[in-house]
């Protein structure tokens, strides 16, 4: 017998790198690793694998807890999943930042889009695509610098979300998340991550890292974003995904 599935014959869009030695994490952090405990043959002559990896909360496709930047801000486990899910707005900016690496998501830039599309829609996931996800995960281009350590901080460079912009869209709109194709939602050379903050205080979650933007259209997607569910958490990996209509 044959089931109507909800997205049958949809197609499901993966935004998510993989987890793997390559992966980019801020400079300061240490990477992700898996080790092998065991992979071959048993004694008892069966084939058997267990591995275990660790790794910082934040790098990689990675969903931001607003209490990273707000102390009273929820945890990971603390967001609702409907917070998670939503009609997704993709925000193409690619053509000014591949031309200028510290470009800043503008006001403009969400105003813009809405003269084509609409307002933006309540409870919508908004990315930015930036293009810069073509680099990954080669750290010199998608960073700006393949340095490590504390003296790799001043030489970032990649775009991020104005905090301007930011601002107007917890004023204006009504959003579930939002989330681009960068390290981080501040460009590179912020020194105070001002949209980080905006974003924490409202209790507005975020995603950085997200793949494969260039597969998705302006409007029409919907957006699921299940983090692994740690207790208490700023941070966590994220396996994200667009159903297609």
């Amino acid at each position: 017998m044959e089931h109507d599935f909800l997205f049958a014959n949809r197609e499901i869009v993966d935004l998510t790198h993989d987890y793997a030695a390559e992966t980019i994490y801020w400079p300061t952090e240490d990477g992700f690793k898996l080790d092998v405990d065991f992979e071959g043959m048993t004694e008892k002559g069966y084939y058997y694998s267990a591995k275990k990896f660790s790794a910082p909360e934040h790098g990689g496709t990675h969903l931001d807890a607003p209490i990273h930047f707000a102390k009273d801000g929820k945890t990971i486990d603390q967001i609702p999943l409907n917070k998670l899910i939503g009609p997704a707005v993709i925000i193409d900016v690619s053509k000014e930042a591949l031309k200028n690496q510290d470009y800043q998501i503008s006001i403009h830039d969400f105003t813009n889009w809405e003269s084509s599309y609409g307002k933006i829609p309540n409870g919508a996931i908004i990315l930015l695509h930036t293009g810069f996800g073509k680099y990954w995960p080669d750290r010199l281009k998608y960073l700006g610098t393949d340095k490590m350590g504390k003296e790799a901080l001043n030489d970032l460079h990649f775009p991020g979300l104005h905090p301007d912009a930011a601002n107007w869209l917890v004023e204006n709109r009504t959003i579930n998340a939002i989330g681009l194709d960068t390290q981080s939602i501040d460009y590179g050379k912020s020194q105070f991550f001002e949209s980080h903050r905006i974003l924490c205080t409202k209790d507005i979650p975020f995603f950085e890292n997200v793949a494969n933007l260039d597969k998705l259209p302006a409007v029409g997607a919907v957006i699921i974003a299940l983090p692994m569910k740690i207790k208490g958490g700023s941070g966590a990996p994220l396996r994200l995904v667009a159903i297609l209509s």
